[in-house]
């Protein structure tokens, strides 16, 4: 898997400040994409286990909320492959933290669903560690600047480990 670039003390990404991993390899093409460069599964740096150590080291202060994950798009079956070692590691080092997706693709239709575009043999442990699930591709026609944490009225902020999920983030979110 290659990145696009890492973000360090991101507060764009979910709450509080976070460590953002933006990978590359994006098949919806979304008009109006804010990231079209990473679109390019080659585009960016090797993601190698020196760069997974050193993301994961970056959480490790206390004010760290957590990581997030961008693209491209993190739910490609190819980039789960990848990254399931960094979410396996990251929840067994802080258990605390929490994992932000974001993803084109929608829950129900495209990730859970075992027939779905982006379900894989790693999917289900995938999303095991995924706190709060971003879902929906970007609609330029839906694109709203007031919204928090999407950019557009059809994506969702999804918290995926809640019991019955998946179960809309909090009213202060949307």
């Amino acid at each position: 898997m290659k990145y696009a670039n890492i973000k360090y003390y991101d507060i764009a990404n979910g709450l509080g400040v976070r460590t953002s991993l933006f990978v590359s390899g994006c098949t919806h093409r979304c008009k109006g994409c804010f990231n079209e460069e990473a679109w390019d599964f080659n585009y960016g740096e090797d993601f190698t286990e020196e760069v997974m150590e050193t993301i994961l080291d970056s959480c490790k202060p206390g004010y760290i909320a957590g990581l997030s994950l961008l693209g491209g798009e993190p739910l490609e079956p190819s980039n789960q492959r990848a990254l399931l070692k960094l979410l396996r590691q990251f929840k067994e080092r802080y258990p605390a933290k929490n994992i932000w997706c974001y993803s084109g693709y929608t829950y129900e239709r495209d990730i859970r669903n075992p027939e779905g575009r982006a379900h894989c043999e790693v999917t289900d442990e995938l999303l095991s560690y995924i706190d709060i699930l971003v879902d929906g591709e970007f609609d330029q026609d839906l694109y709203d600047i007031s919204l928090k944490f999407r950019g557009s009225r059809n994506q969702r902020v999804l918290q995926i480990q809640k019991e019955g999920c998946p179960e809309l983030f909090p009213a202060e979110i949307h």
